[in-house]
């Protein structure tokens, strides 16, 4: 499945949305309540190198994958977006995007940047949605105080937020995720828009 037939089919069923923003900044959280009030929106699941952290399962956070599978599905042109962090891969395949969609369900990827840089390319239907921190400071204060990473891993998310802020002009749409409520109101507003579209 290419990007070409995945942008043709969209106009006649469900739409991609493609939430992305810094590490921390709160968008599962965002998107979860989402999703509690719209059955007809589903949660693209990603594939990753990375081991498993202690409250996620096989297929239903992620589908965890070897290193070798992976760069296997990147040679074989089945992942609609894929990126390298921390020394992990994390992509998303076509098959997940065409399915759902087909299926007339939206779906939102919740991916890196440099993922939704790519889904643009390919997919110019997608709608891209930037979720940003109040400030850098409060940004830092929820990294360190999920205690998911390590201090070094979170120096180095802190120090791409740079380069990825100066990406989110690219975006459709910014919505500043000071207050949860609200954030997810505007989240929900622009789905409702584009759906009109």
């Amino acid at each position: 499945i290419q990007s070409g037939e995945l942008s043709k089919m969209q106009k006649t069923s469900g739409k991609l949305f493609v939430i992305s923003g810094p590490s921390g900044v709160g968008k599962g959280t965002i998107i979860h309540k989402l999703l509690e009030k719209n059955p007809n929106i589903k949660l693209s699941i990603s594939a990753t190198t990375r081991a498993p952290r202690p409250h996620e399962t096989d297929g239903v956070d992620y589908y965890f994958i070897s290193r070798d599978n992976f760069t296997k599905l990147i040679k074989e042109d089945k992942l609609a977006e894929w990126a390298e962090f921390s020394g992990n891969y994390y992509g998303t395949y076509y098959d997940t995007i065409n399915n759902t969609l087909q299926n007339g369900y939206d779906l939102i990827l919740e991916i890196e940047v440099k993922g939704a840089m790519q889904i643009k390319n390919k997919i110019p239907s997608a709608v891209l949605i930037f979720i940003l921190p109040p400030s850098f400071d409060e940004l830092q204060k929820r990294l360190t105080g999920r205690n998911t990473e390590k201090t070094e891993e979170i120096k180095q998310r802190l120090a791409i937020f740079e380069d990825e802020y100066a990406k989110s002009f690219e975006f459709n749409y910014k919505i500043t995720n000071d207050n949860l409520d609200e954030a997810t109101e505007e989240l929900q507003k622009i789905i409702s828009r584009e759906k009109q579209n």
